[in-house]
């Protein structure tokens, strides 16, 4: 089993078609089936379904998939660990973040990093905490930041706290405040109508469980929402939302903090156990610490 394989086979399956495969890879078509049969005949199996206009993966082919990204993820990492010159001229950092990170603290940490190393190339990837554990188990990045704990189930991750941030209530500045109180509690978001993020959100996972411990079910007027639709429909007086305290600093928005039964997330940043990442990502986790006056 050659790597040449194993990138003909994960393209393939990603573009579900042996042409625009073969164009994405620079080589002739016969030759990118020839080496996909030479594949199958070595596995013992047939990786794809061939139907005209239809290649699907074979159950053979649904196992090889992640094990393939793995490794070509993997042996990409240690071409670039190899290539890196001792001053980072050149690199890349792949780094997960869910969306009010991206909009709060990302921002300026990479602005450190890039000011430091100006050519290694950054690629965020934006999505919830379960998403980027499976990008990281993947291999599809080098780090993320994740609200922990993570649950049952997570792959084996190396995580290091970084901070615990409040979560407040934001609503319309044109509208009446939630309460009349400068603090408001968990228990009065029973009667108001609220703005919620989408399914699979770390942000909705934590405000239904509150308010569901406090003896409510929330009432949405509108949810689906990634952060900058919610914080566009608060704006737009449809609701008030619950969301971390460095976005709503941002947000232009009236923040009205929790009394007491205060709402929190802790915020960690985690890479694989089986694979420490490459040089310019620990850099990148250094640069974030720093920022934060944990390293």
């Amino acid at each position: 089993m050659q790597l040449q394989q194993l990138r003909y086979f994960a393209t393939v399956a990603e573009a579900r078609h042996f042409t625009r495969a073969a164009e994405a890879l620079h080589v002739a078509q016969p030759s990118l089936s020839q080496q996909i049969r030479a594949l199958e005949r070595e596995l013992g199996a047939e990786l794809f379904h061939r139907a005209r206009g239809n290649i699907t993966l074979t159950d053979a082919g649904e196992a090889l998939l992640p094990l393939a990204r793995r490794i070509l993820a993997d042996t990409e990492t240690a071409h670039r660990e190899v290539q890196e010159v001792a001053q980072l001229r050149r690199g890349r950092v792949r780094l997960g973040a869910p969306p009010s990170l991206c909009a709060s603290l990302v921002p300026d940490v990479l602005r450190t990093y890039h000011a430091r190393f100006p050519g290694i190339e950054l690629h965020v990837d934006e999505g919830g905490s379960q998403d980027l554990v499976r990008r990281l188990a993947d291999g599809g990045l080098d780090l993320a930041l994740i609200i922990t704990p993570l649950g049952v189930g997570a792959p084996a991750l190396v995580t290091t706290e970084l901070l615990q941030e409040d979560l407040v209530v934001v609503s319309a500045p044109s509208g009446p405040p939630p309460t009349r109180r400068s603090r408001i509690r968990v228990g009065e978001l029973r009667d108001l109508p609220m703005v919620m993020f989408r399914r699979g959100y770390d942000l909705r996972e934590i405000t239904t469980a509150a308010c569901r411990a406090a003896g409510f079910e929330p009432s949405f007027t509108v949810e689906g929402g990634e952060m900058d639709a919610v914080l566009g429909f608060v704006r737009a007086g449809l609701g008030l939302a619950v969301v971390p305290g460095m976005v709503a600093a941002r947000s232009g928005l009236r923040v009205t903090p929790f009394e007491g039964d205060r709402m929190r997330r802790t915020v960690a940043v985690a890479h694989r156990k089986d694979a420490p990442p490459p040089r310019a990502a620990r850099e990148l986790r250094r640069v974030l610490l720093e920022h934060l006056g944990t390293g």
